[in-house]
């Protein structure tokens, strides 16, 4: 059974919709299954483009940026896991930076997952094509541990 299960999100109320379902999956695991949820959370290693209109080369974050970008994600992910924690779950938290699909599969092998769950928007189409998914990117890239895709019940 799941005992390991890493949770991305992005901070936004689309990327919290898994947590429902692990809320709700977890009281059928415990207390015969000791889980332990991890929050993750992947940020660019770059600079967002500032100016509008023109090409700008994106630049890498300078350490203070890093570690201040750090710590709003951990404050995010600590404030997002105290549903879990009270109900006596182990919740870690890890940040990220990077490629979102690579960074996810790399701390799933990481933590020894076992389950993956993850949010999606529900595009479908063009609009798939044109902004791409990183939840179709985990599954292609993740082989070996199983997903649980939710769809999204909050507007982004």
């Amino acid at each position: 059974m799941y005992e390991r299960i890493l949770v991305p999100l992005d901070g936004s109320k689309v990327g919290e919709s898994a947590l429902l379902y692990i809320e709700n999956l977890i009281p059928k695991l415990l207390p015969e299954v000791k889980v332990e949820v991890t929050l993750l959370q992947v940020l660019s290693k770059l600079h967002p483009e500032v100016l509008a209109g023109y090409e700008v080369p994106s630049i890498p974050y300078i350490a203070q940026e890093k570690q201040a970008l750090r710590n709003k994600a951990k404050n995010y992910l600590d404030e997002v896991g105290k549903s879990l924690r009270n109900k006596g779950v182990m919740v870690l938290s890890a940040v990220a930076f990077g490629d979102p699909s690579e960074e996810i599969v790399r701390v799933a092998e990481e933590i020894g997952a076992d389950l993956i769950g993850m949010s999606t928007d529900g595009r479908s189409g063009t609009s798939r094509w044109a902004y791409g998914s990183v939840t179709d990117e985990v599954l292609r890239r993740s082989g070996k541990v199983p997903i649980l895709v939710v769809r999204a019940t909050h507007p982004g």
